[in-house]
């Protein structure tokens, strides 16, 4: 009787444990959502203060177009404006946060990974922060000149260009970020490498695909038809893939490839 009695409460005191354990993760994740959100919403009113040199800056590109820079960009929405100060403001914030909000990421899930894991996570971290900042720089200097050059100048015989400011923001916005996302190519082929996912020999194996894909990646990406400017997107995209593939064969030192 006595087995029989305490049989049955093993499973419930596990139970209990199990959601104990749930509940205190969830604590923790309401917790870390809260200082991220708060941090966001800090640092994007931040960002709102100093709204004008933001978009000063986003306008460097545009440096050397008189028609555009005399004349202002041009809003043709009542509420054009406003959105696209709050877009500005909120990207901002989050870029500001984004130590921050790495942090509490990598904390919260820090404690379900192997020490191995751990040590590659944070050795990865300052990389991509780096890969980014690069391939936004990238962006900013070598390719948003020509691109504008380009678009600003076609047909400018024909037409006098009035830039909507949400348009430009726009694409000033998304081309800076998906260069940045385009540069961690490397990272994570390394780290791919690393946990056996792929080998450096189909990597190589795939190089013609992988020059396909970064054309086609350049034409997404890159705001003109214009050939010279799309493989100034290609170009570095294959390089950094070649990049990614002496990383790999780094990462696979030491180990037997199949």
């Amino acid at each position: 009787m006595i087995v029989s009695k305490t049989g049955p409460m093993l499973p419930k005191i596990q139970t209990e444990d199990t959601k104990l354990t749930v509940n205190e993760h969830l604590l923790e994740l309401r917790k870390r959502l809260i200082v991220c959100t708060m941090t966001v919403v800090i640092f994007t009113i931040v960002a709102f203060v100093f709204h004008p040199f933001i978009f000063k800056l986003l306008m460097g590109p545009a440096q050397g177009f008189e028609s555009l820079l005399e004349n202002k960009l041009v809003f043709t929405q009542v509420t054009e404006m406003i959105g696209i100060t709050m877009k500005v403001s909120i990207m901002g914030g989050l870029a500001l946060s984004t130590p921050v909000l790495i942090y509490q990421a990598v904390t919260f899930v820090s404690p379900g990974l192997t020490r191995r894991e751990k040590k590659y996570l944070f050795a990865l971290l300052p990389g991509a922060a780096l890969s980014f900042i690069l391939g936004s720089a990238f962006g900013y200097f070598v390719l948003l000149p020509p691109a504008l050059n380009f678009l600003m100048t076609f047909g400018s015989d024909i037409a006098t260009p009035m830039i909507r400011v949400g348009n430009y923001i726009n694409l000033v916005l998304s081309l800076l970020f998906w260069l940045g996302i385009s540069f961690q190519t490397p990272l994570v082929m390394f780290f791919l490498s690393k946990i056996g996912v792929v080998t450096p020999r189909t990597l190589s194996k795939q190089r013609r695909i992988a020059i396909v894909v970064a054309f086609i990646l350049g034409a997404v990406i890159t705001p003109t038809f214009d050939p010279v400017n799309q493989s100034l997107v290609a170009i570095p995209i294959i390089l950094l893939y070649e990049f990614g593939i002496l990383l790999a064969k780094v990462a696979r030192i030491g180990k037997t490839e199949t």
